[in-house]
């Protein structure tokens, strides 16, 4: 008798049957969880300590399927099946001590992993990487794809400066980190993550157009129906590295919204003006169990068959915020279909606070 694995019989169900809603869950999923430091010596809100993010990683190995970033990304874009619980393991900015803290244990492993770095910093400032060492890891299989030249607030305008303007500022700043990474390690992924997770519409059409892959910082998992340009990450440090949390948002599934009344996340004058409507394209979302929160707090939600909506009644703060709303999956016992929106705020000078 010849035996196949469960992945293989997904792979023939999937070419026999398509891409279906009703396995879209298991196979058109993934999670990519956010980390910078690692180290008991830097700022709590971005560390994991080394004997944490070693429990993390042995986890993984034991539950989930960790792949590389690239792996992840083009098998969605091309709608190719997944393996169940497939998580990415990425880095943002370029510090020494993933390689002294972290490296070690992702080797002990072999997962793969990305970083996210700022050339600018590369080689330049005490407690980042140097081109030798990010050379070195390349050879043992770590990936490096831009975060920017230089770590700045990318919402950020110059005094005077209209949108044709700033926007060419920025895409120059951008195109230039590429570059110089490419310069250096001969490859060009065209990937970016937005520093502090900031965008708008704009930049992310730009992205498209340019034909870059965007990373942001809400939280969600991803799927083939997910923006290419604003892909959620979990970030999996500070006061969200407690590992008995972070196993419910390994175990969950990428919303699969179909359409939202909200199309820009940077919101000018704090405050929404209207609700936010959100129609998913799935019969395995439980929508009457949704929950949505921001703020940690609980707030109002209305559900009219496959569309949910959501109102944030105070004023939004300067800077980040976001609205988390999860509901249950029919499908797979414990799991979760998360969904996310980020809100960006400048303050009067039209600035964003660190």
């Amino acid at each position: 008798m010849t035996w196949f694995s469960p992945a293989k019989i997904l792979g023939v169900v999937l070419g026999c049957v398509g891409f279906s809603t009703v396995v879209q869950a298991a196979a058109d999923n993934a999670v990519i969880l956010l980390y910078h430091h690692v180290s008991n010596e830097t700022p709590k809100s971005t560390s994991i300590s080394p004997e944490l993010f070693a429990e993390h990683m042995a986890y993984l190995d034991k539950h989930h399927q960790v792949v590389s970033l690239q792996e992840a990304i083009n098998k969605l874009k091309r709608k190719e099946p997944l393996p169940d619980k497939t998580v990415v393991i990425t880095f943002d900015d370029g510090y020494a001590n993933i390689l002294e803290n972290g490296h070690p244990i992702l080797k002990r492993y072999n997962f793969p992993y990305t970083i996210f770095i700022n050339p600018d910093a590369i080689g330049s400032q005490k407690n980042q990487l140097t081109w030798q060492q990010v050379i070195a890891m390349q050879k043992e299989g770590v990936t490096f794809a831009n975060h920017t030249l230089d770590h700045s607030h990318l919402l950020n305008r110059q005094q005077g400066e209209n949108d044709d303007d700033w926007l060419a500022r920025v895409w120059r700043n951008i195109e230039q980190a590429e570059k110089a990474i490419k310069d250096k390690t001969g490859q060009s992924f065209r990937y970016l993550a937005y520093p502090f997770g900031e965008y708008n519409q704009s930049l992310a059409v730009k992205l498209a157009d340019e034909g870059y892959t965007g990373f942001a910082q809400y939280s969600g998992a991803i799927s083939s129906s997910s923006d290419f340009t604003t892909l959620p990450r979990f970030p999996a440090a500070g006061n969200y590295a407690r590992l008995e949390t972070l196993k419910t948002k390994l175990n969950s599934l990428a919303m699969p919204v179909k359409s939202s009344s909200i199309s820009d996340p940077e919101i000018k004058g704090a405050k929404l003006k209207e609700n936010i409507k959100v129609t998913v394209n799935s019969e395995d979302v439980v929508l009457n169990q949704l929950n949505c929160f921001f703020q940690g707090q609980a707030i109002e939600r209305e559900i009219k068959h496959h569309t949910f909506a959501y109102t944030v009644k105070e004023p939004l703060p300067v800077g980040r915020s976001r609205v988390n709303c999860t509901a249950p999956s029919k499908q797979y016992k414990g799991r979760y279909y998360w969904y996310s929106q980020p809100f960006f705020v400048a303050n009067e000078k039209g600035r964003y606070p660190d």
